[in-house]
This record gives structure tokens, sequence and C-alpha cells, in this order.
């Protein structure tokens, strides 16, 4: 039976209503607390972390409920990103993290992600027993009067992150003398992001320092850099870093303002970690996303691409099945394994960091790694039905791989977290990739979706 409530990235959607409801997250809680109470001669613990969003207050206090219900103690951390909240968990010896977060999505979504004891997101089966749990709720073990749990602030958690985040880049290295520009969405990492930089001695400019409950991720972020990039040119930066709005996808800027997506990332951490002796695995793990010319960089290097479907779950899973220890999104998602359980946008940052310092280059010469090829990627919301298997659509496909041939790629996908079919398109001509792609919106627009 295919899971229901769960999604790509957790559970997600509109802010106060199904399945993003009060009432709903605490029984998510109640069947996840139960799945993880497996020792009943001790306390259990739940982590809770989450973004700036107006509805985390709403879904923070229905997750208290549904876990100290069910007699599992809480520790709430407040806002943090997400890779901070799958960090906790093991160092706390907690059963199991929740991160109230739609990440890139605007404020008016909100969702749930759940990391089990050692810090990793759950696995399909888990997220299914998890529905089967909710399913029956009378059948969940609630705790008698005096077996309630109890919540507690941690107090100490901007601290841990930080120095955790730290102890990644090289000892003995520092960033003084750099300007950089840092972009938190007015997100998660809103407080802790600035200090890393500044701790380890760059000049930082902050950006989407002031959350609202409303504006994060509005106009800012790695899904908007062009305000973080316009930001480095005007200050004569040395190079700008946006975050989106739990932290755990990284979008870069030079010098210049020219952006920097997360294949160039990819390309120079895995460059720079074979150069150290330290990429594991024979390559690294990216999705169908990524560019070819990232494909065609690592083979001549030696190295292998190893694709997955979209979602940085599915990469990390690929890789800890493999022996690969980075992998990532060409949206942002890195997941350097050494060091984190899931993306984490800082960690990623100081990785690029350490290879520009120690090449003493501008960032603009350090993270061109590869020349692109034409990558185009267009977006159709649909407000129901099934346009993918229009015989119209389908034809379109047809026509647009066999003109792209050997050289391109053609991909069509429903987004995981939003109404939204994704069509890509990638090959040497630049015109052409794009009368494919215009080609195939069209159809699947004129088979009954919307624009987006």
């Amino acid at each position: 039976m295919a899971r229901t409530l769960f999604g790509t990235d957790g559970i997600r959607g509109l802010a106060n209503d199904e399945p993003m409801t009060p009432a709903t997250v605490m029984r998510v809680a109640m069947a996840a607390g139960a799945h993880f109470q497996t020792d009943h001669g001790r306390r259990h613990l739940a982590v809770i972390g989450k973004d700036t969003r107006l509805s985390g207050y709403t879904l923070e206090p229905a997750l208290v409920s549904g876990f100290t219900s069910i007699g599992m103690d809480v520790v709430l951390v407040g806002p943090m990103p997400t890779p901070a909240v799958a960090m906790l968990v093991p160092s706390l010896r907690a059963d199991l993290g929740v991160m109230i977060s739609a990440s890139h999505n605007p404020f008016h979504d909100n969702g749930i992600k759940l990391f089990g004891p050692d810090g990793y997101k759950l696995s399909d089966a888990v997220e299914h027993r998890i529905e089967a749990l909710m399913a029956t709720p009378e059948d969940l073990p609630l705790a008698g009067a005096r077996d309630l749990g109890r919540a507690r602030r941690l107090g100490d958690e901007q601290g841990r992150y930080i120095e955790a985040v730290k102890a990644t880049f090289p000892r003995g290295m520092r960033l003084d003398g750099l300007r950089i520009v840092v972009d938190c969405a007015h997100g998660a990492a809103y407080k802790v992001a600035p200090r890393v930089f500044y701790e380890l001695g760059a000049e930082v400019i902050p950006m989407g320092v002031e959350p609202n409950g409303f504006n994060i991720n509005d106009g800012c972020g790695a899904t908007a850099p062009e305000a973080m990039q316009e930001r480095v040119r005007a200050e004569g930066a040395d190079l700008g870093l946006a975050l989106d709005g739990d932290a755990d996808r990284l979008i870069l800027a030079d010098e210049t303002g020219h952006r920097i997506d997360g294949d160039q990332v990819l390309a120079l951490i895995a460059g720079s970690w074979l150069a150290d002796g330290r990429l594991k695995g024979g390559g690294v793990v990216a999705t169908v996303m990524s560019n070819l010319g990232l494909e065609h960089y690592l083979a001549r290097r030696g190295l292998a691409l190893v694709r997955t479907k979209v979602g940085d779950r599915y990469v990390l899973e690929r890789m800890r099945a493999d022996g690969f220890n980075v992998g990532g999104e060409q949206s942002g998602h890195m997941i350097v394994s050494d060091h984190a359980t899931t993306g984490d946008g800082l960690i990623a940052a100081l990785q690029v960091l350490a290879a520009l310092v120690r090449e003493g280059k501008p960032l603009s010469e350090v993270a061109r790694v590869f020349e692109p090829l034409p990558q185009i990627l267009k977006n159709v919301r649909f407000s129901g039905g099934a346009p993918l298997e229009a015989s119209s659509v389908k034809s379109a496909i047809a026509e647009g791989e066999r003109i792209l041939g050997a050289e391109g790629r053609l991909l069509i996908r429903k987004s995981g977290t939003e109404p939204v079919i994704r069509v890509m398109a990638e090959g040497e001509d630049s015109a052409i990739v794009e009368a494919v792609v215009d080609r195939v919106v069209t159809a699947v627009r004129d088979a009954g979706s919307e624009a987006a």
C-alpha cells in the first residue's frame, strides 16, 4: 500500500488546512512516538525544531501534546535549521526529531520532517508504518496520568550547532579578510548562520535576518537569490550565500554576483575531496535534474555520477547504500555525510570556503568548475486530472526526445510537494532545447493544466 500522507520530504501542505492542522499533526506525533517507543523501561525523548512561519505556533504545541500524551518527553529548540535538529537527535540520545518547516515554500505553507534516532530521515517503510498507526488512533497507547511526558527548552541549542558546524572547517584555517553576504531568507538560520562565519573571522553582511512570520523566502534566500547577488555587487563583497527557509539548501554567488548552483558546488567539493584523498565511493550522487556538464566533468576525472529521483532523502539513501560521502541536488541541497546526516547549507558553504582559502583565488575562478550544457526548466501548474496521460502530451514528449537525440535529455515529472509538473530539457543547442520544452509545456497546458 502506498503512502498517502508523506511525500518526498515529510508532510507538507497549506497551513491550518489538512493535513497541516493541529489535530492531524498531533496524531502524527502520537503514531510516530508509538513507533519509536521500543524500550518501555526508560523515558523516551523527541526533539522539536521549527522555522519562522506564523503557523509554527499552532503546530509546535500540537506535536508536544501528541508526544507527551503517549508518555514521551520533549525538548524544544525553537527556530533552528533542519540539519541542527538532525544533529541534536543523536547528540541528546533522543528517539526521534521533528522539524516544522515547509523548506523553500512561502509562509502560508508548512510541513513536518521526521528524523530517527540516528539523525537520518525516515525510510518509506517507517513512514508507511506511522500512517498505518494513524488509521486506528483508538489503538495508540495513551499514557496514564502519572506517566505523561514533560516538555522543556534545551537552552544551548544554538551554541551546540554552531560549534558542530565550525568543526567541519579545517583546523587552523580562518576566513579573515573575506567579506561575505549571508542571506538567511528570514528563516530558521537567521541567528546561527551569521555567527558561524563571523566567529571564523569573516566580515558578515547579513540579509534576511528579520523574520515576522510572513516574510520567509519572500523575495530572498536560495530560491530567490537575485537580491543576494545584487547585494554582493553593491557591497563589493568577496562572495554571497543564500540559504532557504530551513537552511538545508545553499546557492552561492561569486564576487561578480554570478550565481553558482548546486551542480558547481558538487563538482568543487568532489574535486577538492578527491585531491585530499577524502572522497569515497568513486564519485558523487545527484538527481536526474543535475546537468550533463557535471557528469562529463566527473567522467574526465575518472569519477561516476550516480543519479537518483528528485529528493535529498533519495540521494542520501543511495550514498549510504553504496558508500559515497558527497551528494546533492542542483537546487542546492548538499550532503557531506562525513559531517552531517542530511543536507546542510552551512556545512556545504564551509567546504567551498575551505577550497577558496586554500587556493587563494576569487570564487569566480574556484567555483566555475565545468561548463554546463544549456538546460531549461519550466513549470506547469495543474488543478487535477492526469495531464501526462494525454496522448498529445505523450506525442510531444516522444518528439522532443527524438529531436534532442542521444546527446540531450528530456525529463518530465510531477513535483512531490506541490501540484506542478516540471519540464526540463538539456542539450548542445539552447534554441532547440527551449523549443522542445515549450512544445511539451504547451501540450500539458492544452491537456487541461493551468500555467504556473
